[in-house]
């Protein structure tokens, strides 16, 4: 089976964040995938088998996967593998993804909501700030921060972190040289922080284009590898864009 490894939401080598693409040629068991994805030791391992797509983290399988259905569409359109729009089965319902004329990826992924929740017990603690607003989505819990720099200077008790009640913490922030920025902690799902992450920014989208009055909006996430998401609100849906670089190709011999 062939095997990629790319770095998604860049255009350059080892910044974005990278995910494994396994292109499967037969059904394989859930207990393999685990494994695969834990061999290779990345926030997301994604399985494709026709056009049912799943995402694995090294410990869990996830339900909604955003850098890894980009490097999947990536694959598929530079290897030449498929062209125009593609379609994927997933958890999530059936997700879309087209690529532009600059090359440029767009995927239409469900919008998720933020209702406004109280601070949970130890949260301050642990993100060592103090929360403007935190909010609760479908998966994740947002935490607005007062400025970029408290975002950017976060150094969080990870283990603590690892109490809330949700898959990850999202903070977040108004941007300088973006309309916002992020972080992405997911010590629940055995990624204690996330490169670039396309499903938190289903809910950063909606969340900024109501503060920023405005659907089309560009997010920083300010992790040490960064990335860059481009996204438009679009009702109860998110367009999430960014572009992708393969860095590996090979062939899995299991």
């Amino acid at each position: 089976m062939r095997l990629f490894t790319v770095d998604a939401f860049t255009d350059t080598a080892f910044k974005g964040n990278p995910a494994a693409v396994c292109l499967l040629d037969s059904p394989v068991t859930d207990r393999w995938m685990q494994s695969v994805a834990a061999e290779m030791n990345l926030s997301e391992t994604a399985y494709l088998l026709g056009d049912s797509l799943r995402w694995f983290t090294p410990v869990v399988e996830v339900t909604l996967c955003g850098h890894a259905t980009l490097a999947t569409a990536h694959v598929l359109y530079s290897t030449g593998a498929a062209s125009g729009r593609l379609e994927f089965t997933t958890a999530s319902g059936t997700l879309t993804v087209n690529r532009g004329s600059d090359g440029m990826i767009t995927m239409d992924f469900p919008a998720k909501e933020v209702t406004p929740s109280t601070v949970p017990a130890g949260l301050e603690k642990a993100l060592g700030a103090t929360p403007v607003l935190v909010g609760k989505s479908h998966l994740d819990l947002l935490v607005e921060l007062e400025s970029e720099e408290s975002v950017r200077s976060l150094t969080p008790d990870i283990s603590a972190l690892a109490a809330v009640d949700a898959r990850g913490v999202i903070v977040t922030a108004r941007g300088t040289e973006t309309d916002f920025v992020s972080r992405f902690f997911a010590p629940n799902v055995g990624i204690p922080e996330d490169p670039v992450t396309g499903s938190a920014h289903c809910v950063l989208s909606p969340y900024w284009s109501s503060r920023l009055g405005r659907p089309s909006l560009v997010g920083a996430q300010l992790s040490d590898r960064g990335g860059l998401v481009h996204v438009t609100h679009d009702g109860d849906r998110v367009h999430l864009a960014g572009r992708a670089v393969t860095v590996l190709s090979g062939t899995l011999n299991v």
